[in-house]
């Protein structure tokens, strides 16, 4: 799969974003401004999201990660969000010499609830998103970016926005959506993150329904090196849009740590 990118940015580190899931890079413009003074970005669409290609023969986690390994510098830093987040954990776990660091943003390695995995969206919940999606992409889209912003002390302009940079570009695939949504129903982390040998920042809205920020101790339990954990207050699922300030500044200083 051919997965469309776009690099901005100084000559310093490199820098990759990858977002979540029904969206496309555009998500990032609030951060951009930001980022590209000290780093050089480059925004990937994720398999069948924005203008990027999508092959439903490969439709497995590793096939998405593999198709982002490839379109990625050799080496960077991997930022994520949400399922970009879980793409990028996988990254880092498959190719950890082209990981430099993680920072994950509302993401963590396992999307929906399991035993002893509470603190997540309920199985049931996304299956019923799923069913409806096969129905009418377009209005089910809609409704998970509500969900989104749910709580979030900003949530009218967050949906407006997240809808605004949404329009920018072609509804993804149909397929990929589908597949999209089986990854974030099927994807668990939760054994392998031990091995991460590379820093992570864990990024989590205090107001977030999807990923709450009580995920933020369950991580800590998992055995992870170097890892950093940091609440946003007032945000909800989508900070690099409602908090970018906020986001800004707990990137900054983290990647300031690295070099």
């Amino acid at each position: 799969m051919r997965l469309a990118s776009t690099s901005v940015g100084s000559d310093g580190p490199e820098l990759l974003l990858l977002h979540g899931w029904g969206m496309n890079s555009g998500v990032w413009q609030g951060l951009l401004p930001g980022l590209s003074k000290r780093f050089r970005v480059t925004c990937l669409d994720l398999p069948g999201h924005g203008a990027s290609d999508y092959d439903p023969a490969n439709s497995d986690l590793d096939c998405w990660t593999d198709a982002c390994l490839d379109a990625a510098p050799g080496q960077a830093h991997w930022l994520g969000w949400s399922l970009g987040g879980q793409i990028a954990q996988r990254a880092a776990l498959r190719a950890p010499d082209r990981v430099t660091s993680l920072v994950m943003v509302c993401s963590s390695p396992r999307f929906v609830s399991a035993k002893g995995w509470p603190h997540a969206v309920q199985v049931s919940t996304l299956r019923q998103f799923a069913e409806t999606l096969k129905k009418n992409h377009g209005q089910t889209l809609i409704r998970f970016l509500s969900l989104q912003v749910q709580g979030d002390e900003q949530a009218r302009d967050t949906l407006r926005l997240l809808r605004q940079e949404m329009d920018r570009r072609p509804i993804p695939n149909s397929r990929a959506m589908e597949d999209g949504l089986e990854l974030l129903l099927q994807i668990d982390l939760r054994e392998q993150l031990c091995r991460l040998c590379c820093p992570s920042l864990w990024l989590f809205g205090r107001r977030d329904t999807l990923t709450p920020a009580q995920v933020a101790e369950d991580i800590s339990e998992l055995g992870i090196s170097q890892a950093r954990y940091r609440l946003l207050e007032g945000s909800a699922h989508a900070p690099i849009l409602s908090h970018p300030s906020q986001c800004l500044e707990a990137i900054d200083e983290f990647l300031g740590t690295i070099g």
